[in-house]
């Protein structure tokens, strides 16, 4: 007979999940009721009333997607590109590849717009390639790209892509709520998030929003999206969507009610802080975790300036193994931080500080631990008292 499990307590300070408040957990753990019993369908409306709020958007489809970012993402793409289309998408890291994966397994005709590891995207490289590629339908790109820390100009790629007649699809998995991000104000078409990052929700769900010029896209289609489960034309029924809210849903799959209970919670919290106020608290914490990193002597992948407050990216000290390092700080600290992907496997640990793992207190805990690791000293240390 297997045992029961019991989860290990950690302290979450990786590229996420991140910590998650126990109001969140209670809600999650209330008693199940069906996906079409009123009272659901009456949070779903709340929820999508939270989303809007979060996303800064009007738009009438936004909701939260029955799975993790990565769905998000995938759903995004293959809504809005067919067979031949021209899709140009920006990499800067592992996820812009990701999307690039997604739109050609779609059958589109992916045009890169390459730039190194560490740097947000230049704005002017993505109208150099809208020029370069008249029709365009879709022009794609991270605005906080996870594997290396790095902030992109999310309006201004956008209003590139609005002036060349293209949509905008934004990956906002890590950026939401942890930098400003402005879908309505800035022209954004497409945005796809995750509940594990700065929403401090657990992981599962993907939040979705869709300007009216994405939906009539959706809508205009010569082909059908090739994933019954992720075409956005039969989830709107589900979710009320397409300008008639207050329509009998029409049942397209049994939604994780427990996860959703949990992510209204988490987006409660998050607007009883205020938005504004969270995306401060990040740029603050960061700039004490970066001041504390630089007197360890830890070097920063990403310029100063260009940096996500959030998903601080340094190299690894010479003379510090990768695992151990990190496993140490796990086994003897309790402290989770992420290593490095793709091109900076072994070389870079990143570092997070999203919503509920946002605080002074979670700063000092893993500087003390750090320095333990890393056989260094800290010059200056701030010892708050542990709080609850």
């Amino acid at each position: 007979m297997v045992g029961g499990f019991v989860a290990p307590k950690r302290v979450l300070m990786g590229p996420g999940p991140s910590d998650v408040h126990a109001r969140v957990l209670a809600a999650a753990s209330q008693g199940t009721i069906g996906h079409l019993d009123p009272e659901f369908v009456r949070l779903m409306d709340e929820i999508k009333l939270l989303l809007r709020a979060t996303f800064r958007t009007e738009n009438d489809l936004t909701f939260a997607i029955s799975a993790p970012g990565s769905i998000g993402m995938e759903t995004s793409v293959i809504n809005l590109v067919e067979p031949g289309d021209t899709i140009i998408v920006c990499v800067n890291g592992v996820f812009g590849g990701r999307i690039c994966s997604m739109a050609e397994r779609a059958g589109a005709k992916v045009v890169k717009v390459n730039t190194p590891w560490g740097r947000a995207v230049d704005p002017a490289d993505v109208e150099a390639a809208l020029k370069a590629n008249p029709g365009t339908r879709v022009v794609a790109f991270v605005q906080a790209e996870t594997s290396t820390g790095a902030l992109s100009d999310a309006k201004t790629i956008a209003a590139i892509a609005r002036a060349h007649g293209a949509l905008s699809l934004c990956d906002a998995v890590t950026s939401l709520a942890g930098v400003p991000l402005e879908v309505d104000a800035w022209g954004i078409d497409a945005t796809y998030s995750a509940t594990q990052k700065c929403l401090s929700a657990p992981p599962g769900l993907s939040p979705v929003t869709y300007s009216a010029a994405a939906v009539e896209r959706l809508k205009t289609r010569n082909s059908p999206v090739v994933s019954w489960f992720q075409d956005l034309a039969l989830v709107m029924s589900y979710w009320g969507s397409g300008g008639n809210a207050t329509a009998r849903r029409t049942y397209h799959h049994t939604a994780p009610v427990n996860a959703l209970f949990g992510l209204h919670e988490a987006l409660r919290m998050l607007h009883e802080e205020g938005l504004e106020a969270s995306w401060a608290r990040h740029a603050r914490v960061h700039a004490l975790l970066a001041e504390g990193l630089e007197d360890l002597g830890f070097r920063y992948v990403v310029p100063q300036g260009e940096r996500l407050p959030q998903l601080n990216s340094v190299w690894i000290p010479e003379g510090v193994d990768d695992a151990a390092g990190r496993g140490q700080l796990l086994n003897d600290h309790g402290v989770e931080i992420g290593a490095g992907l793709g091109d900076f496997a072994g070389k870079v640990w990143r570092i997070g500080l999203m919503g509920q793992s946002c605080s002074e207190r979670h700063v000092e805990l893993l500087l003390n631990a750090l320095a333990k690791v890393s056989g260094r000293s800290r010059s200056t240390s701030r010892l708050l008292e542990a709080t609850a």
